[in-house]
């Protein structure tokens, strides 16, 4: 009876063991530098559950002063993507399926270049033209469909609404959204779309059953990553927005909730004893928002994956 041959593994070489090393030890340096943050957050933020109203602008307590920005900054990146997810998707499949070669690599180096803006820049256009020119709109808005609470009004004559500042930060996040999807849409197997548009199928259809399904996963990533744009954007949104730290769906007006980035931007430099941490405190709200919605972008993402697979 032969004895079993024993399977020698081959020895690893010295440059896969260093690469090795660095990526596990790049990986590690991320995850403490998360845990910092969190910690950071957490130690300084909790001196603010006991702030007198003077260290919160006036509310009577955290979850007042807080509660407010948490529904400015969900509103502004919610009306971002309703606005910037379509449009981002049109764009994509017209430069993946629908446009020419030359000219689909012309808008694609322009949806590129929008991404490189600087904030600022996004928000000096806002406040000295975007906004101005919105104001026939909102008046437009509030005359005609001021029986719908969003239009309520008064409507703003300054232009420095959320609703400007949601669409000014469609346009921010609409780059990222659009960048991402072309590459998704584009990697759809060739032989899955050539067989629906020899089954009979015409070119919407063809992208309908065989491109879009192919894709869905990749499109909630790059939805999901321009919504953790939206809600951390800071300069852009405090320089359009006309904050008055209220809850309001009126969308037209100049009363506006303010966002948490943007109130940290605006409030820091003035803020003193406890009012820094209750700043703090509401940053780490908004880390645990912008975690929760990445999580749960995994979560759909991997259920995808099997549901393909």
């Amino acid at each position: 009876m032969t004895s079993p041959v024993a399977v020698r593994r081959p020895k690893a070489r010295l440059g896969d063991r260093l690469f090795a090393g660095a990526t596990t030890s790049a990986g590690l340096l991320i995850v403490l530098a998360l845990a910092g943050v969190a910690v950071f957050l957490v130690v300084q933020g909790i001196p603010a559950l006991h702030a007198p109203p003077a260290d919160l602008r006036g509310a009577t307590n955290i979850v007042a002063y807080v509660w407010p920005l948490l529904y400015g900054t969900l509103l502004a990146a919610a009306i971002s993507l309703v606005i910037a997810t379509p449009l981002a998707l049109g764009v994509s499949l017209v430069i993946s399926h629908y446009a020419p070669r030359r000219l689909s690599l012309t808008f694609g180096y322009i949806v590129d270049l929008l991404a490189a803006v600087p904030s600022v820049v996004y928000g000096l256009w806002g406040i000295g033209f975007f906004g101005l020119k919105l104001v026939p709109l909102f008046a437009w808005l509030q005359q005609h469909l001021g029986w719908i609470p969003f239009f309520a009004g008064p409507a703003s004559t300054t232009g420095r609404t959320i609703l400007t500042a949601g669409l000014v930060l469609a346009i921010m996040v609409l780059p990222i959204i659009t960048a991402i999807t072309r590459e998704v849409l584009a990697q759809t197997p060739t032989l899955q779309q050539e067989a629906a548009l020899a089954l009979g199928a015409t070119r919407w259809e063809m992208v309908k059953m065989a491109v879009l399904p192919h894709a869905r996963s990749g499109i909630v990533s790059a939805v999901m990553l321009g919504l953790g744009r939206a809600l951390g954007e800071t300069m852009a949104v405090a320089m359009v927005l006309s904050a008055n730290g209220v809850i309001t769906l009126n969308l037209i007006s100049n009363t506006n909730p303010s966002t948490i980035a943007a109130n940290i931007a605006l409030q820091f430099p003035d803020a003193t004893g406890l009012g820094v941490n209750a700043l703090i405190l509401s940053g780490l709200v908004l880390f645990v928002i912008t975690f929760l919605v990445n999580f749960a972008a995994r979560a759909i993402v991997a259920r995808s994956a099997r549901e393909a697979s």
